[in-house]
């Protein structure tokens, strides 16, 4: 019989969750520690949320969310966190699920939804499985950061540059679209390299191209 042997859990990152049911969290603390994960619980919606405010937005981390809580509910909780660009990946547990609660969830971006009670080996795989996305989010996230960083420093004339270079447009055609020389067309492309710290037009496009929202 194969044993799956599981990767030990970084403890610079935090599971949490977030049940207004003591004993839900008392289960998911003892079951989720004793596989070596970091845990932190809140008992609503509300208190994760101010929590959040004073949490080094560096830790990766992910939330178990129950659906039904006092005040704001597990499903409005999930789309503050979207709201605010929170990247912080959900899953549900709950007692009253249905498929259409489930699906609605799902459409939203949460990572999976399972009902009381669960598994021990389904529970850490799904924790598993949000850390990845965890991971992955906040890298892309740094990036769009320091790419919007550096295209912050090109000038008004730089930006429109830099969007018929992205286009395809030739310095002729870029000269002619701004009815600038294509000696100052050239001029601007070296300072747009420079500024974006690149050094070939391929990385220049890249680079470019990785910014969802251009300004």
């Amino acid at each position: 019989m194969n044993t799956i042997v599981r990767a030990k859990p970084n403890q610079a990152e935090v599971v949490y969750v977030v049940d207004d049911d003591e004993a839900v969290r008392d289960s998911l603390t003892w079951l989720l520690e004793s596989n070596g994960y970091v845990v932190r619980c809140h008992t609503s919606a509300e208190r994760f949320l101010q929590s959040l405010q004073s949490t080094d937005k560096s830790t990766i981390s992910c939330a178990i969310l129950d659906v039904r809580m006092p005040g704001m509910s597990g499903l409005e909780l999930q789309e503050r966190l979207l709201a605010e660009n929170l990247p912080i990946p959900v899953a549900f547990i709950t007692g009253h699920g249905d498929v259409s609660m489930a699906v609605s969830t799902m459409k939203r971006g949460a990572v999976d939804f399972i009902e009381k009670p669960f598994k021990e080996n389904e529970l850490c795989s799904l924790v598993d499985r949000m850390l990845v996305k965890a991971r992955v989010d906040y890298s892309q996230a740094s990036q769009r950061k320091v790419t919007q960083s550096l295209l912050s420093k090109l000038t008004g004339r730089e930006r429109q540059v830099l969007e018929r270079i992205v286009a395809g447009r030739l310095n002729k055609q870029i000269a002619d679209d701004l009815s600038i020389s294509i000696k100052t067309v050239e001029a601007h492309r070296a300072n747009i390299m420079e500024k974006l710290n690149v050094n070939t037009v391929a990385d220049l496009l890249r680079l470019a191209l990785s910014d969802p929202q251009p300004n």
